[in-house]
């Protein structure tokens, strides 16, 4: 056989093991996997011991076009996820305009979105006061989720998206297992997370400790526990997005081990970054859930470790300056770090914490693959998609803004020094992202529908 591509020389990330092996690739698949072949390539890559493993699937990013292209667009977001690692990822409902609440607003993104992405793609649907009849048809339409927030949310613009009240979310939720559709929830307490807002705002306390006391720990954990209730009730798959602390992780262990179909992410930004951090970053490191204090993080760390959390996503929210250039409390709370996923994690988790390369992978590649039913994903496997990245735990190198691929080109994490680097990011066997080219080629990601 004349293979399209064969990768030689890396350490293979596989589901159980890591060893030296060639990848043949032929027609966007992998087809040979081999201690050493032998055969010819139209192309040959050496990955000189580098770690090969699939690329990530990160199922939380938010790109705000249309309507909101000047925070993040299609092909600034799209080539950040190929820089940092990921080949594929779905995105939220908000923060575009119309917010994807309905087929007529499905339909907008997904034109949108042609042509202009690098990594493979797929959207969710929303679940909002007053749109439960419009559920079936956005699930007719293709998407892989549905969002909805226990949260403060939205704004006065029309069509954009808004939280749930109860009675919202249990009839949704209702609607949802009727469909059998995964719903995805931000959940905290809006009613005390405000009103703590406002009372340390007007105390003067705007810190970024302040700003993480004015979200309690169990305003989290309530939240969690009335979602965990109300599938329960209805029957509905459930998966709780961006958890920020192990007394919510402990909740949702309860509830599996009492046999519900729960599912639970946690992002890098809580494992990287602490509410003691927040003064010296600026409103930069801002988001809700908000960053722990680091006794608290030590804690997530614990269950990241033990295995407790089902996988790791970039919670990508990105905005203009203008929407952070302002006072803690005030400033848009979303963290841009979908181009570190990765790297910073692999650092952090597999370098300086002994975490197993094996487990980092299900945590990026395998367990979203697995929930969000992309088959042909998340694992380096006969007949998967030739997704792959190549990650040198041996380079190191400081983030500037300079490197950034976002519109907007600030991070919280700029500044940090990451202790290894994602040098290759191959979607489908297609290079879209070489360390010494930048991105390479036009656009080549595809809309992943159901069973893809």
């Amino acid at each position: 056989m004349t293979y399209d591509l064969i990768i030689k020389n890396g350490n293979v990330v596989f589901y159980d093991e890591v060893r030296k092996a060639d990848i043949g690739i032929k027609n966007e698949k992998i087809a040979c996997i081999a201690d050493k072949i032998d055969e010819e390539a139209a192309k040959t890559i050496d990955a000189n011991g580098q770690y090969v493993m699939p690329g990530m699937i990160d199922t939380h990013v938010h790109i705000s076009e249309p309507g909101r292209t000047e925070w993040e667009g299609f092909v600034t977001g799209s080539q950040a996820l190929a820089a940092g690692g990921t080949t594929s990822y779905v995105e939220m409902p908000l923060n575009a305009l119309p917010a994807t609440t309905n087929k007529a607003a499905l339909d907008l993104k997904i034109e949108a979105a042609k042509g202009k992405n690098y990594v493979d793609y797929s959207f969710y649907g929303g679940l909002i006061p007053g749109n439960i009849h419009q559920l079936e048809e956005q699930a007719k339409g293709g998407v892989k989720a549905f969002k909805c927030f226990i949260s403060d949310c939205g704004s006065d613009i029309p069509e954009d998206f808004a939280n749930v009240d109860d009675y919202t979310l249990y009839k949704g939720m209702q609607k949802l297992a009727e469909l059998d559709q995964l719903l995805c929830i931000h959940a905290e307490n809006p009613d005390i997370t405000r009103r703590l807002a406002e009372d340390k705002m007007r105390e003067g306390k705007t810190t970024g400790v302040d700003y993480a006391e004015s979200r309690p720990i169990f305003t989290e954990v309530e939240a969690v526990k009335r979602a965990i209730l109300f599938a329960k009730e209805t029957g509905c798959k459930l998966h709780l997005v961006h958890i920020s602390t192990s007394e919510a992780i402990q909740e949702i262990l309860k509830a599996q081990r009492e046999g519900q179909d729960v599912t639970v992410e946690s992002c890098p930004h809580y494992f990287a970054l602490s509410a003691e951090d927040v003064d010296a970053i600026g409103p930069k490191a801002k988001c809700q859930p908000p960053l722990r204090k680091k006794a608290d993080q030590e804690r997530l760390w614990d269950e990241l470790l033990a295995g407790n959390i089902g996988w790791l996503t970039s919670d990508h929210s990105p905005c203009t300056w203008d929407l952070k250039d302002a006072p803690l409390f005030e400033a848009w709370g979303g963290i841009s770090g979908c181009q570190n996923n990765v790297d910073l994690m692999f650092d952090l988790a597999v370098k300086q914490r002994n975490m197993p390369v094996e487990q980092f992978v299900h945590l990026i590649a395998t367990n979203p693959s697995k929930r969000f039913n992309f088959p042909n994903k998340g694992e380096i496997a006969l007949g998967k998609d030739a997704d792959i990245i190549f990650v040198d735990p041996n380079q190191s190198y400081t983030l500037k803004s300079e490197d950034l691929y976002y519109k907007n080109k600030f991070s919280a994490y700029e500044g940090f020094d990451i202790g290894c680097r994602v040098t290759k990011t191959i979607l489908r066997g297609n290079i879209v992202f070489d360390l010494n080219e930048g991105i390479v080629g036009e656009p080549k990601g595809k809309l992943m529908l159901e069973n893809n």
